[in-house]
């Protein structure tokens, strides 16, 4: 991560630039740096925040996509953060509707990539699997249309999470959380302009998720981009920012310029 992390209460966070407050909320093996090219993009417009989540570090009672969405609303708090930007991928974008459907007017507008809370193909059944570099490596490879793009350095991070019992049982206890919470039936209650960017190749959350996202929020509009799997924002930074910079221009104010 090249920014420099903040410290406030309990909370780590990366807080770059000025302006309408664009919040980054990473997946579950996600990471802030994840946002490298969003913050580069958008930090001379924008006041781009971006939280280390407590993925593996909540009580395990607490340790749920409702316990995430809790800690990001207190996160929210503590900074007095309005009006926001709200961005999510993966089990961050499932946060991120959790937030929004409770506490809708704090947030302006919604973009979501890649967000489990319809379906997720993610994991498999034996997954994580542990001791076992290889299948590692090749399920963190099946995150990206190119496979090379999991580093030796992310699988290692991963195959280090997954040889922690503790660890691997909140693992467990998240993924298990977000099959449950199915929002289906919650979505027609967003009415937050909303930005969809997906991958065409992406196999975890594949494309009909995407469509079916599009379908029940009412305020949305989903764009594909191709060769390009499950986390955009890191696989095809210009074509994910191209996507994201008219939308966020139409849904922000326009500062007065002085003379």
């Amino acid at each position: 991560m090249k920014y420099e992390l903040k410290n406030l209460d309990k909370f780590r966070y990366v807080d770059e630039g000025k302006g309408e407050p664009l919040l980054l909320l990473h997946g579950l093996f996600g990471e802030l740096s994840n946002f490298d090219a969003v913050i580069d993009c958008f930090k001379d417009r924008y006041r781009i925040i971006v939280p280390v989540m407590p993925l593996l570090d909540l009580d395990l009672i607490q340790t749920s996509v409702t316990g995430l969405a809790r800690f990001v609303n207190k996160f929210v708090e503590t900074l007095a953060l309005e009006e926001i930007h709200l961005l999510g991928n993966s089990l961050g974008g499932h946060v991120s509707l959790i937030y929004v459907l409770k506490h809708p007017e704090r947030v302006k507008t919604l973009i979501l990539t890649g967000s489990s809370g319809l379906f997720e193909n993610g994991m498999g059944d034996s997954y994580p699997k542990r001791g076992d570099y290889e299948y590692i490596k090749r399920k963190s490879g099946m995150t990206f249309y190119d496979p090379s793009l999991a580093t030796k350095e992310l699988v290692d991070e991963v195959f280090e999470i997954t040889n922690n019992r503790m660890k691997v049982i909140k693992i467990i206890a998240l993924a298990k959380s977000a099959i449950r919470n199915n929002l289906e039936n919650e979505l027609h209650n967003i009415q937050q302009p909303t930005l969809l960017i997906w991958g065409n190749n992406d196999i975890v959350t594949p494309p009909f998720v995407g469509e079916e996202f599009k379908k029940l929020i009412p305020n949305s509009e989903l764009h594909f981009i191709d060769k390009c799997g499950h986390a955009p924002m890191m696989e095809v930074p210009e074509e994910f920012n191209k996507l994201l910079e008219p939308f966020l221009k139409k849904n922000t104010k326009r500062i007065p310029e002085t003379v």
